[in-house]
């Protein structure tokens, strides 16, 4: 034996040495711990996964990414989604470190000019929430942008609308029997969700009208028939009529009118569809006129107004870097509310400066969506546009509001680079086959160019 291998043995014997130590506390550890074996079984699972592809992992939790539903573990308060939104992120960032297009490039720095934006009214204003509040906003933002571009970029874009429109009608179905007990009861309110858990109106309002957007742009990549397509959009709009979830119908009303309006789309549509979104918006303005001369200072709509009147006069006490993010958890101001209103709620909290940022952030990224390819540009278009409308209305920094628009123009952008690729590589074959078959017009061409 020589010299040269004492090393790499004595290296080996540690490592091995201590691997069988890990091993033996670990199973001591499992052994008196009945929560600690879930935890290492998802642990061995999520590397195995990574290892295997790295988009395994947001594939395996795209249908959770709409539950809204609240998780404590590891006494942290975060949804559902939120939380495997950060587990799909670690992998989903080595699909995004192999490559980016320009167009995700631009969305990335959009996101990081906004987070750089914020961290003004994070330093001037110390508190826990604060900061917790701006990382959750860069995962909401720039962490579903590259869940999504990871789907798409490796040619699940496909699967991935699939799972998202599946699991969004699932949730429209359990809505609807929930609407059928109610209304055999004699309650006519607005139906939310109490199985399998419970959801407020507006935020599963808000997931049926940007699903409702997916199904009737019916991106022809997609591989979706009209009739199932229409069947589902169908659903999807009657779940929403029963959340009277009147921002949402205004959402989706504006962005399917965008769409038949506008010349250049993937498929010939029907303006008669208009007709059925006149009704929707007149039970709509006849609603809110019912809270307007019921008199009623706590309803929505009068609620709403002490809101903008209260957020106005919060945003004057910083108006340049705002009062801090999540300002309502603090006991700083009397009133304890998120601002109704997406422009509001960022004006309070970050003031003229993350104002900026935010307004960038949303044309930004919307111009970059109306810039690629139609084929893929435009349904990442309307879902921007309708989750804007909508969080004009309603809160914006929201979980799943936030974060499924951002997902779904991830797919979009992934999936347009996709295709330029698999584009590229067919040219490259054939480019390939030219030079085997007519090797003379290549010797030709280059003597032409050296001339």
């Amino acid at each position: 034996m020589t010299r040269g291998h004492i090393p790499s043995l004595i290296t080996r014997a540690v490592l091995t040495a201590g691997l069988l130590g890990l091993l033996l506390v670990m199973g001591r550890e499992l052994a008196s711990d009945p929560v600690l074996p879930f935890f290492v079984a998802g642990v061995i699972l999520f590397v195995g996964l990574v290892a295997a592809d790295p988009t395994l992992v947001p594939i395996v939790c795209l249908p959770f990414l709409l539950l809204t539903a609240r998780t404590g573990a590891g006494g942290v308060d975060l949804t559902i989604a939120d939380a495997l939104l950060a587990a799909a992120l670690v992998p989903s960032l080595l699909v995004l470190l192999g490559g980016a297009s320009r167009a995700m490039r631009q969305v990335m720095w959009l996101g990081v000019l906004y987070q750089v934006a914020t961290l003004f009214t994070v330093i001037r204003n110390p508190y826990p929430a604060n900061l917790v509040e701006w990382f959750h906003a860069g995962l909401l933002v720039l962490g579903a942008v590259v869940a999504g571009w990871a789907l798409g970029r490796r040619g699940y874009a496909v699967l991935g609308l699939n799972v998202l429109v599946a699991t969004s009608l699932l949730l429209a179905l359990i809505t609807m029997v929930h609407a059928a007990f109610q209304y055999a009861g004699g309650d006519f309110g607005p139906v939310e969700m109490s199985w399998p858990y419970a959801v407020q109106k507006n935020a599963i309002g808000t997931v049926f009208a940007l699903m409702a957007v997916v199904l009737y742009v019916r991106p022809a990549w997609a591989g979706w028939r009209r009739g199932w397509a229409l069947l589902g959009f169908w659903t999807l709009v009657a779940a929403l009529l029963t959340t009277q979830s009147r921002q949402s119908v205004i959402a989706l009303a504006v962005a399917v009118s965008v769409l038949v309006m506008r010349r250049t789309t993937t498929h010939r549509r029907s303006k008669g569809i208009l007709l059925a979104i006149i009704p929707a918006l007149v039970g709509v303005s006849v609603m809110v006129q019912d809270q307007i001369r019921s008199g009623n200072e706590f309803n929505s709509f009068f609620q709403r107004v002490t809101w903008f009147a209260d957020s106005v006069a919060i945003w004057q006490t910083d108006p340049w870097f705002g009062v801090g993010l999540r300002w309502w958890y603090t006991d700083r101001f009397p009133e304890a509310f998120q601002p109704p209103n997406a422009l509001m709620d960022t004006a309070t909290a970050a003031g003229f400066v993350g104002l900026a940022a935010f307004l960038i952030l949303l044309i930004g990224t919307w111009l970059v969506a109306r810039r690629i390819d139609p084929a893929y540009g435009i349904l990442a278009e309307l879902v921007l546009l309708a989750r804007f409308v909508q969080s004009e209305f309603d809160l914006f920094w929201v979980s799943v509001q936030v974060s499924l628009p951002f997902l779904i123009l991830g797919i979009c952008l992934g999936a347009a680079a996709h295709s330029e690729a698999a584009k590229a590589d067919r040219q490259h074959l054939l480019d390939k086959v030219e030079r085997a078959v007519h090797p003379s017009g290549l010797v030709s061409a280059a003597i032409g160019k050296a001339s």
